[in-house]
């Protein structure tokens, strides 16, 4: 770069250090040696090296930034606001207030320009990984490799945070394995944590780690303009590798008190700190002020990006042009169009009886393939037994990105975090799949798609102590109840075929977040009355199996899954015995919650003397529905290795057991 520009980058840095103390400094919360220390690093990418269109920041074709350790978000604020993104400076003024569009950490869907929420550490990493992927497979898909329609940089800021966490390895294991070029890592490699120097925590040798791990790895001074461009040059052209820049920082850089100490880490500079640093770099000591020769930068440039999008937009027509039906499909992929009678066709799909719900899902999975081609899954090394693998779909590698099945090998937490970022790279619906278990591995990148509302279904299988001989490890008792603790996570336990169907209708059609599809492991008999259109049945998350008998119910059993089918035999010698008993399936609380207080009581109320609730699982979730003096036949303790019938005659799970309860 010439010296004019490189001026003009400093100047931008220095802009970014004065917006992100003063910002934290006024809200008085806050982390300042982030944003200072990688200034130069955002104003390169913002100022110079990213392409992207501020105005319009969902173009398909841009270069995305994640800043995965979100706690230094008003690097990421500073650096939007002076490219000419919609974020004004009275918004940077407003840090961390109170529905403000600059939250504590970047939150997705809520501030122009912030491509995934991000904050625990090493997510933004595997979001980023999951966008890049899903980028490779649609370019292989639409084969736009030659016309460099997908052809962005998926640009990474993480920090030593990031770098210890688990997820991190995981997903970078991955990504060399899968030879993801497209994926470059900024690593702040500052030598300090929140708790003092990495020193006492944190010795490996990252270039060498990542080098192992099949990646391109460079190290720069990270406040030197002129290597940072280097290093981002050469990973724009590196093929067959990710690219790992090690940039060497010094945290809260231009304080004269605090650079290079944790104390710069995670609270404001004080207001005597700022006016000495501002005094250091000449800045005027008055808040939210700097040289107005940086916004003359930056507005200079937004011609020059939205030509980027505009020649992209031709290259895109001229493509279109030439082959209009995978120009329609695209659209159909942006817009996730389906049938118009899809829930119908999803009904339709021939599927064996009594079957394991894990297997009628995969056979309804091999139509889906067909008419949703969009949906893209993967597993957790398990795809043979969770039964994931959509058999004409190919399997994703390094060598052929046109697969749609994604072996993510044992990287359960690696593999949630991928498919929410390749939900976001806009363009596909991804499902993965492992033991429900196991779920606790991936625990918090589900909970990030459900706050950021992203659509993934997550099909967990083996869902109860069924499983039998594997014993308590992989018997999840508590792992229902705790998926349905999470805000705008769908759970949906069917109990049959025809609610299987009715799952994966409701799961790709109507859900507007995450979905978890609970599935079992052994056979469960088909319900007759489950066979329903998805409006009527899980579409209403529960509904009546079995109607009472006049208008006195002496009991009332809820029951999911497996243990529906445990109900109505139950239910069936309660009427022998001359009782009138109403059987609720429940698949999902979360819809049947959604309902009208109309429909719920027709399903739930009226004159009942007993209330029960079924269950494979713990049971303290029920009580909204059975009340105080209800009943379950729960799990109050971990399971045992022993075949499946014999586990649940010892727990109690049997038509004896809960009749000798009821007191028969």
């Amino acid at each position: 770069m010439n010296s004019q520009e490189k001026q003009q980058l400093q100047q931008m840095a220095q802009a970014i250090r004065i917006l992100s103390m003063d910002a934290i400094q006024a809200s008085n919360s806050g982390h300042p040696g982030l944003p200072l220390g990688c200034a130069e690093i955002g104003a390169y990418l913002f100022g110079k090296g990213l392409r992207h269109n501020p105005a319009n920041p969902q173009w398909q074709g841009r270069d995305r930034f994640i800043l995965s350790a979100g706690h230094g978000s008003m690097l990421l604020y500073s650096c939007l606001h002076l490219s000419g993104y919609d974020l004004p400076i009275e918004e940077l003024k407003r840090f961390r207030q109170m529905e403000s569009k600059t939250p504590g950490h970047p939150e997705y869907g809520w501030t122009e320009g912030v491509e995934t929420t991000t904050g625990p550490l090493g997510q933004g990493f595997a979001n980023a990984a999951g966008m890049a992927l899903a980028n490779k497979m649609m370019a292989a898909r639409f084969g736009v490799e030659q016309a460099g329609l997908l052809d962005s940089k998926f640009f990474v800021l993480c920090g030593d945070g990031c770098m210890m966490e688990g997820i991190t390895a995981e997903t970078a294991s991955l990504a060399g394995h899968l030879k993801l070029d497209n994926l470059v890592v900024i690593y702040d490699s500052n030598s300090i944590c929140l708790d003092g120097p990495t020193s006492e925590c944190f010795g490996d040798d990252t270039m060498e780690r990542y080098r192992a791990y099949g990646w391109h790895v460079t190290e720069v001074d990270g406040h030197n303009l002129d290597q940072i461009e280097a290093a981002v040059e050469a990973a724009r052209v590196r093929k067959g590798q990710p690219s790992l820049i090690i940039a060497r920082t010094v945290i809260g850089k231009g304080s004269p008190n605090m650079a290079g100490s944790h104390k710069a880490h995670g609270a404001p500079l004080g207001a005597e700190e700022i006016r000495l640093t501002k005094e250091a770099l000449g800045a005027s000591p008055e808040p939210f002020v700097i040289d107005g020769d940086v916004y003359d930068y930056t507005r200079s440039r937004l011609e020059d990006l939205a030509a980027l999008e505009a020649d992209w937009n031709r290259r895109f027509e001229q493509w279109a042009g030439a082959n209009p039906q995978k120009a329609a499909e695209w659209k159909a992929f942006l817009t996730k169009t389906l049938p118009a009678d899809f829930d119908a066709q999803v009904r339709a799909i021939p599927v064996e009886a009594n079957a394991a719900s894990r297997k009628s899902s995969n056979v309804v999975l091999q139509s889906l393939c067909n008419l949703v081609p969009f949906l893209v899954g993967g597993s957790a090394d398990l795809s043979c037994s969770d039964l994931t693998a959509m058999k004409a779909g190919g399997v994703v590698s390094a060598a052929n990105y046109n697969g749609r099945n994604v072996k993510f090998g044992v990287r359960e937490f690696a593999m949630g975090a991928m498919n929410t970022g390749m939900a976001q790279q806009g363009m596909v619906l991804p499902f993965c799949g492992t033991f429900l278990t196991f779920s606790d591995y991936m625990r918090n990148a589900i909970r990030m798609a459900s706050l950021m509302e992203v659509k993934v279904v997550y099909q967990f299988t083996h869902d109860s102590f069924h499983v039998g001989e594997d014993g308590p490890t992989h018997q999840p008792i508590e792992q229902v109840a705790s998926l349905r603790l999470i805000p705008g996570l769908t759970v949906i336990r069917p109990a049959d075929v025809h609610e299987v169907k009715g799952a994966w209708s409701y799961a790709i059609e109507k859900a507007k977040g995450p979905v978890a599809l609970c599935l079992s492991r052994q056979n469960l008999p088909d319900l007759e009355a489950a066979n329903r259109p998805t409006s009527e049945g899980v579409g209403r998350g529960g509904y009546v199996v079995l109607k009472e008998s006049g208008a006195k119910v002496d009991y009332l059993l809820i029951a999911t899954g497996s243990e529906v089918s445990l109900a109505l035999e139950v239910a069936k010698a309660l009427v022998a015995k001359g009782k009138s008993v109403r059987v609720v399936s429940m698949p999902s609380c979360e819809i049947f919650d959604q309902q009208d207080k109309a429909y719920q009581d027709s399903v739930l109320g009226g004159d009942i003397q007993e209330r029960w609730a079924l269950e494979a699982g713990v049971g303290s979730g029920w009580y909204k529905y059975i009340g105080r003096e209800g009943q379950t036949v729960c799990m109050h303790s971990f399971g045992t290795s022993a075949p499946s019938k014999e586990v649940a005659k010892k727990f109690g799970f049997t038509t004896e057991a809960i009749l000798k309860r009821m007191g028969y």
